[in-house]
């Protein structure tokens, strides 16, 4: 209570009565509650506290001389438009309360009136006031961040010649509502393209759904995307909103589209076609508005071709293409983003490391299979593990040729690091046998699909 009081010292109400004993009986009771407060017998003398003072809340009388409440109220909002208002009168009548709720009060209380309901009523009102700050300052963040985002193209950093003409591209496609398939190796960063095109969209304030559709069987798919009815499946004890209801308004992000069934590329394609579906178990049809934005690790124009994935949906989805180059096809990038991930290390640790230049030369010459996602991790795994200032060339060369280089020679490698190489090359190994279908390598691997993800992650290949 005592915080709760502390809180209301720091909102200022004004009682404005030329009845000294309401007067007297509404600021004492409002003291007691915590609220700093200032008691004029009549209306000049209010308004003349308020050129020099401010305040949050007016409580008025309605009849008064030389001014009555209505009259005080609106020369009060002229100057103090924010101010809100709580009129009292013991001789109010409809037109009173229609025409002081049209100048902006916020309330109208007929006398007479307990102290328990004076106080629920100005607290109903601080409330409100306490809410419309926090708006307001939620929209100013927001603003900042949008603007921070959409200057950063959402942390992506690159300024070859092939990266330019893609934040050129979202520039581009950004404010429009076209669907958008993003095409590139795994760990290049299609996600952050889909945030970027997000953020600079007019969608910007509106959710940012993603969905891993390859992590997902069909039956998990399907509740995932468009929700369930209670009782439409075991274990269905309640009603589930879809990721596509969610993002109504927003952008829904498809993850790995490559990888969905032909029969729920049939559900997704009428979807997206009529933009309306119905919940797991549902006879409601519900319509949506959202912007699609697709990505594959596979050329989906290929799985079309092998009558893999449906043309029709391939061609809503790839109404505007953007391919992301591989790390191998923007080495001049490479140094940027070891900063980048170094920086950014550095302030999340509250640390000054460097790397040196040679190290950064040996990671610029390096191919990278995991792209962006391999080198944030290693960049993590080298600042973790170097316990100097500085990152060495001994160290890169180390790490590298340990957990790296395909090699069967395992004698004077730490433990971990050998394991760790061993894994990932198994795990690289079954990709390829597999033709990047993760389902199929989990079985080749005789693992759980959703445990291959997980590795997937950890060694940043995905």
């Amino acid at each position: 209570m005592k915080n709760e009081n502390q809180n209301k010292k720091l909102y200022s109400i004004l009682v404005v009565d030329d009845n000294d004993t309401m007067r007297l009986g509404m600021a004492e009771s409002l003291r007691r509650e915590g609220f700093k407060i200032f008691e004029f017998t009549n209306g000049p003398e209010a308004l003349e506290h308020l050129k020099e003072n401010k305040a949050d809340l007016l409580i008025t009388d309605l009849r008064m001389e030389p001014i009555n409440g209505i009259e005080l109220l609106e020369q009060v909002k002229k100057t103090n438009p924010l101010i809100e208002a709580l009129l009292v009168s013991a001789y109010g009548t409809v037109d009173d309360a229609v025409k002081a709720m049209h100048l902006g009060a916020a309330d109208f209380l007929t006398k007479p009136f307990s102290p328990d309901e004076l106080r629920a009523r100005v607290n109903k009102i601080i409330q409100k006031i306490e809410n419309e700050n926090l708006i307001s300052q939620l929209k100013d963040q927001n603003a900042y961040l949008k603007q921070e985002i959409t200057n950063q193209y959402d942390n992506m950093v690159g300024s070859t010649p092939i990266m330019r003409e893609i934040f050129k591209l979202i520039d581009t496609i950004a404010k429009e509502d076209s669907s958008v398939l993003i095409e590139g190796e795994s760990g290049t960063g299609k996600e952050l393209v889909a945030h970027a095109i997000h953020r600079k969209s007019n969608r910007a304030d509106q959710p940012f759904i993603r969905v891993n559709s390859g992590a997902l069987n069909d039956n998990l798919l399907e509740s995932e995307l468009f929700g369930h009815e209670k009782g439409a499946f075991t274990g269905a004890i309640r009603q589930k909103k879809g990721r596509m209801e969610l993002a109504h308004g927003g952008t829904l992000f498809l993850d790995e589209i490559g990888d969905i069934s032909p029969a729920m590329q049939v559900k997704l394609l009428r979807a997206i076609q009529e933009k309306e579906f119905e919940r797991v178990g549902g006879e409601e049809t519900l319509k949506v508005d959202v912007r699609i934005i697709a990505a594959t690790n596979k050329p989906l124009q290929d799985l079309v071709h092998s009558n893999q994935f449906r043309e029709d949906l391939y061609y809503r989805l790839s109404v505007i293409p953007i391919r992301l180059p591989s790390l191998r096809e923007r080495k001049d990038d490479i140094p940027a983003l070891i900063n980048h991930f170094l920086n950014r290390l550095n302030q999340r640790k509250s640390l000054q490391k460097t790397i040196s230049k040679e190290a950064i030369e040996l990671l610029t010459q390096y191919t990278w299979p995991g792209n962006i996602r391999e080198l944030e991790n290693i960049m993590e795994r080298l600042f973790i593990t170097t316990l100097d200032n500085e990152i060495s060339l001994n160290q890169v060369s180390r790490y590298l040729g340990h957990t790296y280089h395909v090699s069967e020679n395992y004698e004077n490698v730490p433990l971990d690091d050998a394991l760790y190489s061993f894994e990932k090359k198994l795990i690289v190994q079954a990709l390829r046998d597999a033709n990047g279908v993760k389902n199929r390598a989990a079985k080749i691997l005789g693992i759980r699909t959703s445990t291959l993800y997980y590795k997937l992650e950890k060694f940043g290949l995905i």
